[in-house]
This record gives C-alpha cells, sequence and structure tokens, in this order.
C-alpha cells in the first residue's frame, strides 16, 4: 500500500568492480569511477498499476531546503516528500532531534522541532489516516 523511502541506498557505484581483490603493488591505485545507481524513488513512483497507493521520499538538504525538497518531489514523482536540513550547525547527523517539513500536492507543512522517534510516528499516523480514508 506504501513505500517510505527513507534514505538512498546508495547514488553510486564502481562503475569498474574487480572481479577479484586488488592488490598493493607500489603503484598508484587506479582512479575510482563512479556509475549511477537506478532511483528507488523514482521507479516506485512511476511503477504504473503496481504503483504504491502513497509513496514517501526524504530530502538531506544543506542549503534552499524547501525549493531543492519541492523539485526533488516533482522530478521523482513520489506523493510527499519530508524535507529536513542537515548542515552541519543543525545537529541533526547523530542527534536525536529533527525539524521536517511535509511537502505535496498541497504545499508545505511545517513540523516542529521533535525526536526522530516522534517524526516517524507521526508520519505513520498521517499515512494511516489517508490510508483509512474519511471516517463516517
Amino acid at each position: 500500500d506504501i513505500a517510505v523511502c527513507a534514505a538512498a541506498v546508495s547514488d553510486w557505484r564502481s562503475a569498474d568492480a574487480a572481479p577479484s581483490k586488488l592488490k598493493k603493488n607500489g603503484s598508484a591505485p587506479k582512479p575510482l569511477e563512479l556509475a549511477l545507481n537506478p532511483d528507488i524513488l523514482a521507479t516506485l513512483s512511476a511503477a504504473g498499476n503496481k504503483r504504491p497507493a502513497i509513496v514517501v521520499g526524504f530530502a538531506a538538504e544543506t542549503n534552499d531546503l524547501i525549493d531543492h525538497a519541492t523539485q526533488k518531489r516533482l522530478a521523482k514523482g513520489c506523493d510527499w516528500i519530508l524535507a529536513n536540513d542537515v548542515s552541519s550547525d543543525t545537529g541533526t547527523f547523530g542527534g536525536q532531534d529533527n525539524t521536517v517539513h511535509l511537502i505535496s500536492d498541497q504545499g508545505v507543512e511545517d513540523w516542529p522541532k521533535m525526536s526522530k522517534q516522534a517524526v516517524a510516528d507521526k508520519l505513520a499516523d498521517r499515512i494511516a489516516d489517508i490510508l483509512e480514508g474519511p471516517q463516517s
């Protein structure tokens, strides 16, 4: 019913994986070349009749948070993006608290600073509300 893509599994991979261990031989290592991995969030969002009812992504940004996250939501085709500022002065990485903004086609909903567990709980509640539909 839903897909919550809370992190990029891996945006990049080695373009040229070695078939065996690369031994040190006294020379400089071969330059690392990277290749883009498939985009799981975009793939799920574009899955046609196999698409989950709700597709949620996250945007970790260091500047222009709302603008970049809004662009990401549109580019990926997901229903919601939870945007969070991961600049070093926010303490988000390694910290217990976070301030997120839920971005949807309805606009931007600013959530107050709360624990990361509380963010997860609030997101789960919002998803449950949508899946349950209007109460009669």
